[in-house]
């Protein structure tokens, strides 16, 4: 999540994703629109602050104020585990993720819908910061990354759900790259990276689950909102003290 390249784009996944999304729930995808609009206006917000292109800032950055810690979070300020995710290291950082926001969302929202797609968002990104607070209880952690890999893990689930081969369809290689730079490179997020990519798998099985245990139309929802009050609850006790 910190300094993910996470955002390099795979035309092949991309267009045999298509084919599984494409003309479902149609219309264009506002809440990914909206999402990157956010992102970028935080960022701005952070080079006003005092942060740089390049960098994370000094002490009274929005970063320092509103990054991810576990001193943070067990002092009380809990809302740390979501602004964490819209707040980036650098001008990279937020190309990067913002690139492979587009992409997945472009692909994923038009058939969950606007709704259920940013459910499945938060999900993610809740995911991340507990896998974050989990594996590096000394850093500060920022970026959208941990959401962004939750979309990666739901279209894969979706494709497997669909018949459509992951490795044929290059985003089974698209995802194990991503999963190689971020073992590999420096101050990535392992645990953002994986928790989101678990919470997003999960939560679109869930959700592609839900019509068969009578959950339908808004209750189709309650799993994947119980996943994100989960992640949350269970970054609260992480980092109090109560938790791992």
């Amino acid at each position: 999540m910190t300094s993910t390249p996470v955002g390099m784009r795979c035309p092949d996944c991309a267009g045999a994703t298509t084919r599984v999304v494409r003309g479902v729930g149609g219309g264009a995808p506002r809440v990914t629109y909206l999402l990157i609009a956010l992102n970028v206006l935080v960022f701005a917000g952070e080079l006003l602050g005092g942060g740089a292109a390049t960098g994370t800032g000094g002490a009274g950055s929005l970063i320092a104020e509103l990054g991810l810690s576990r001193a943070a979070v067990g002092a009380g300020e809990w809302w740390r585990i979501v602004t964490a995710g819209f707040l980036h290291g650098g001008l990279f950082h937020l190309a990067f993720n913002m690139l492979a926001l587009y992409v997945l969302g472009d692909l994923l929202e038009p058939r969950l819908g606007a709704v259920r797609f940013l459910a499945l968002y938060l999900a993610s990104l809740a995911c991340g910061a507990l896998g974050a607070l989990l594996l590096a209880p000394d850093g500060v952690t920022v970026g959208a990354s941990g959401a962004v890999f939750g979309l990666m893990g739901a279209a894969a689930v979706m494709m497997w759900r669909d018949g459509i081969p992951l490795f044929e369809s290059g985003l089974g290689a698209w995802i194990l790259l991503n999963l190689l730079i971020t073992f590999l490179v420096p101050r990535i997020s392992i645990g953002g990276h994986l928790g989101g990519l678990l919470g997003g798998a999960l939560a679109a099985w869930l959700l592609g689950r839900a019509g068969s245990v009578g959950l339908r139309g808004n209750a189709a929802l309650l799993p994947v909102v119980a996943i994100a009050a989960l992640a949350v609850a269970g970054a609260i006790a992480i980092s109090s003290g109560t938790g791992y």
